[in-house]
């Protein structure tokens, strides 16, 4: 029986990105016995964005393609629980619109899941021989301290715990009562993730084409520090 992959796609003032990520999800090819649905949620862009998003949508009438626009800017951790919610497909994996992540490379990270192996799967930008834009030392140490602290609570042994790319068996992600709404949803649906009994969670090396702030890289030190309150939060406070 054909299941099929929820992309979730939120996007906030990407007008110069948004087309080309969508573009190489239409025409994306996934393993054999997988079809794919996306959906895009919008986070009250100010630019052209939605706009292009409506495009796209009526363009493409073929694909199985939802959208949604919030009518204030709410923050990525709500527009991924909004996708979330609109997802009906067997796996859900998360996709900025920015170009820093490779679709092509959702076969990596669905191998584990399709042999059985695996109930998540992280895409790790620490591992492997896949290519990495080299940027910003600070921003490096301070994702693999998040990875090392959020391990020491949850005694999993992650490499890189605020990746975007995360695979997840659809009925476990839906089943989190996930509440982060801006930048700290990684770190949450980790502490959330790692407690369910018997959880399966697997790593594979993918590539990093990251931007600078110039290019339009949005986060920064603050929410590197909200994410380290939320790892105590969801880890020792509201488990």
């Amino acid at each position: 029986m054909e299941k099929t992959l929820s992309i979730i796609i939120p996007a906030y003032n990407e007008e110069k990105t948004i087309l080309e990520i969508l573009d190489l999800l239409s025409n994306l090819v996934l393993p054999v016995g997988l079809k794919k649905e996306l959906l895009i949620v919008d986070d009250c862009s100010t630019d052209n964005t939605l706009n292009l998003i409506k495009i796209f949508v009526e363009k493409h009438s073929e694909l199985k393609v939802n959208y949604f626009s919030f009518e204030k800017n709410q923050g990525k951790g709500a527009a991924l629980h909004k996708g979330i919610e609109m997802a009906t497909g067997d796996y859900i994996i998360i996709q900025d619109a920015d170009l820093e992540y490779d679709p092509t490379e959702y076969a990596l990270l669905l191998k584990p899941i399709l042999e059985g192996k695996a109930d998540v799967v992280y895409g790790t930008r620490f591992m492997g021989g896949n290519p990495h834009r080299i940027l910003f030392f600070w921003h490096t140490i301070g994702n693999k301290f998040l990875t090392f602290l959020s391990n020491m609570f949850t005694n999993l042994n992650l490499t890189d715990m605020e990746t975007c790319y995360k695979l997840f068996r659809a009925d476990l992600l839906k089943e989190l009562d996930l509440k982060e709404k801006r930048f700290g949803f990684e770190p949450e649906v980790t502490a959330k993730i790692s407690r369910v009994k018997k959880i399966r969670i697997y790593e594979v090396g993918i590539s990093y084409y990251g931007r600078t702030y110039e290019e339009g890289k949005k986060i920064n030190w603050k929410d590197g520090l909200w994410a380290l309150w939320c790892i105590v939060k969801y880890n020792l406070f509201a488990r």
